[in-house]
């Protein structure tokens, strides 16, 4: 049973590391245009402060190994994620054409500091200073095991957005993946170790990350139908104005080409009248849909990075 726990511990190693590893190419976006732009530095920071706490639990832990490489691996990478993002951050960001957030960097350094050195260096302490024994380990797995809950519950947003808008477009399916397997892999680990720190938050997770593949499964053909349907509505409705155009481009100097007696009725007032509402109606419509469109997305780029 002791080496079944440890191949699932290592293989719950490569996926935790695979899942850390999937900002990289976001920094590398961030080194190449020497700022942040408007990515956000708290996923980050707290994924720092996690890691930390777990990387101290491993060291408490007797047999807890596998927990100290893994975490204290991710740890090591959300540092190195975290001085980046306060080395490119902008000085400000302008937030509306008169207004400006001043000194964002030095926002984030201020969070750095309250939770990766302050509120980690008090855990620490308390845990040293003030528990013996077993209770050391009780109060640093609950602090772990709630900021496990809620990384793993922070894409009820997201999913709530594809609900809604009936789109995947912005709930990454690899991250969701590898999510749902790496809380799969460490419920094992727990369950085989019988370790509940670990094996609640990440049971947990196993059920939203199947919920949100779930989810992908339902939506991913709908999204894909209906940008089809959006968009052969408006092909056909700029085939119509085109057409109409042409027609009444047409129209113009052939109508003096024709003998009087040949000459075609003009169209009465009233048609003229509908015919221009028809146009503006369609033209309304366009812009309507547009802008609906770039709102939807603004809104769910917004959700996603908070």
């Amino acid at each position: 049973m002791a080496s079944l726990s440890f191949i699932i511990g290592i293989i719950g190693n490569v996926i935790s590391l695979l899942v850390f590893t999937s900002p990289i190419g976001t920094f590398r976006r961030v080194v190449k245009k020497k700022s942040t732009e408007n990515y956000k530095g708290i996923p980050y920071i707290t994924t720092l402060l996690s890691t930390s706490l777990w990387s101290f639990y491993g060291i408490l832990k007797p047999g807890g190994l596998l927990v100290l490489t893994v975490n204290g691996a991710g740890a090591f990478m959300q540092l190195i994620y975290v001085t980046l993002f306060l080395v490119y951050a902008p000085k400000e960001v302008k937030i509306r054409p008169c207004e400006r957030d001043l000194e964002p960097m030095i926002k984030s350094m201020k969070l750095v500091a309250v939770l990766n050195v302050g509120l980690l260096g008090l855990v620490i302490a308390l845990t040293m200073l003030v528990f013996h024994g077993s209770f050391r380990l009780t109060f640093v797995g609950i602090l772990c095991a709630g900021l496990t809950i809620g990384m793993y519950a922070s894409p009820l947003s997201a999913m709530r957005t594809v609900i809604k808008t009936k789109s995947v477009e912005y709930m990454p399916f690899l991250l969701s993946f590898f999510l749902f397997l790496n809380a799969g892999a460490w419920s094992v680990y727990a369950m085989l170790v019988k370790d509940y720190f670990i094996g609640v938050p990440n049971a947990i997770g196993f059920v939203l990350g199947s919920v949100q593949l779930i989810l992908y499964a339902i939506y991913r053909k709908k999204s894909v139908s209906m940008e089809e349907e959006s968009s052969a509505s408006l092909v056909k409705r700029a085939v119509e104005m085109q057409a109409f155009e042409d027609g009444g481009m047409a129209g113009g100097p052939r109508n003096h080409s024709l003998s009087k007696g040949r000459s075609l009725p003009k169209p009465s007032i009233s048609r003229q009248y509908s015919l221009q509402k028809i146009m503006k109606t369609i033209s309304l419509d366009l812009q309507n849909w547009q802008q609906e469109t770039k709102d939807t997305e603004k809104g769910v780029i917004d959700h996603y990075l908070h």
